[in-house]
């Protein structure tokens, strides 16, 4: 099931480009085009769902299981020191694509992140070179 004018089911149907850094059966990992911090990257379910209170617990349970595995991955070859795993749900909690997703961010030592952050457009060389040390194994 997907939307024809969500772009995150257009970048899961590969309609859109995307540095995909992880996928399975019900989910796909990108990196996030106006990161937080280096790797900021974004956990979708396959099938398209509004947001958290309509996702089907299936794709829920994957989607977290993913981030985690992100989460894992971030530390191991980033060096990161923690991470936040953030959800928006609704346009008043600054919820801006309306297709459920949870945003894996990163955390290094003495990084200035305030959260939430103010979303810019990245480096497009730095975001796809963490790609490249988050992508699959």
């Amino acid at each position: 099931m997907s939307d024809p004018d969500c772009i995150f089911c257009k970048i899961v149907a590969g309609e859109l480009p995307a540095a995909i850094v992880d996928e399975d059966e019900l989910t796909v990992s990108f990196m996030d085009i106006s990161p937080a911090t280096r790797g900021h990257a974004l956990v979708v379910p396959r099938r398209h769902t509004r947001d958290l209170l309509s996702v089907e617990s299936e794709d829920l349970a994957a989607t977290a299981a993913a981030a985690r595995r992100l989460a894992t991955r971030m530390g191991e070859r980033l060096g990161a020191k923690g991470v936040n795993l953030l959800n928006s749900c609704g346009a008043a909690a600054w919820q801006t694509v309306f297709h459920f997703h949870i945003h894996v961010i990163p955390r290094y030592a003495e990084d200035p992140l305030r959260l939430p952050w103010v979303p810019t457009a990245g480096d497009p060389d730095e975001i796809a070179g963490a790609a490249q040390e988050l992508g699959r194994a």
